[in-house]
């Protein structure tokens, strides 16, 4: 059940601290407060170095998931709000919800859904400002979803012309997908050169690629050629 009286952190807000290197996290799903992180160390995703294992090249290729974009935005974050086993509080409040549910009508964040059977089975947000897109969190309810919605967004990132993919903390997860540590002002300056408007918009890319005759093989095919 949704907290009362939601205060939301505005759009320009959020886009000011996002483009300033923070982001905000609350401590658990009901907490009304927000506090503003700024890691001294990032995750990034190379955009010509994500790593596919022969396992998921081989998943993408069967084409075992339907993928779409901005399809089911406020599913996915409510999906990745869940409590996790391994986590007891979810970092995703009610408000931190809802703010993001406003950011993505504002057309400033975006999700990545995986399907099976008409189910939404897992997926991945963040938000996108100039050639910058910011990983949030992803989901998976079956094995491989989450991968295969990354594999999705970093093409469809390559595609669209986007430069920088943040994914914030660093993870043995993230790192064998590609991720490398960087320090905070080594990404404040790749933000900085990542200026301007991306060449097309993830919804229309991710449609392109689904659009083909076998969306999986477009994706290893787009993400093992560089442009």
């Amino acid at each position: 059940m949704h907290a009362p009286n939601l205060s939301l952190i505005p759009v320009e807000l959020l886009l000011r601290a996002y483009r300033g290197g923070v982001f905000p996290m609350a401590d658990h799903r009901d907490d009304p407060e927000v506090y503003w992180v700024e890691p001294r160390e990032r995750a990034i995703i190379p955009l010509g170095g994500f790593h596919m294992s022969k396992s998921l090249r081989k998943t993408l290729r069967q084409d075992g998931f339907r993928v779409t974009c901005d399809h089911a935005f406020a599913a996915v974050i409510a999906q990745c709000a869940l409590p996790r086993e391994e986590h007891a509080e979810s970092w995703i409040s009610h408000r931190v919800e809802a703010s993001y549910n406003a950011l993505h009508r504002a057309g400033h964040a975006h999700s990545i859904e995986c399907w099976q059977d008409g189910e939404l089975v897992g997926g991945l947000y963040g938000v996108a400002f100039d050639r910058v897109f910011c990983g949030e969190s992803m989901f998976s309810r079956t094995s491989d979803a989450s991968k295969v919605a990354l594999a999705w967004l970093v093409a469809a990132l390559r595609e669209a012309g986007y430069a920088v993919l943040d994914c914030q903390f660093m993870t043995e997860h993230l790192g064998r997908m590609g991720a490398v540590p960087v320090p905070q002002a080594q990404y404040m300056a790749a933000v900085a050169q990542a200026g301007g408007q991306a060449a097309a918009s993830l919804p229309e890319v991710v449609a392109g690629f689904g659009a083909s005759s076998s969306p999986g093989k477009a994706i290893v095919h787009s993400l093992t050629h560089t442009s």
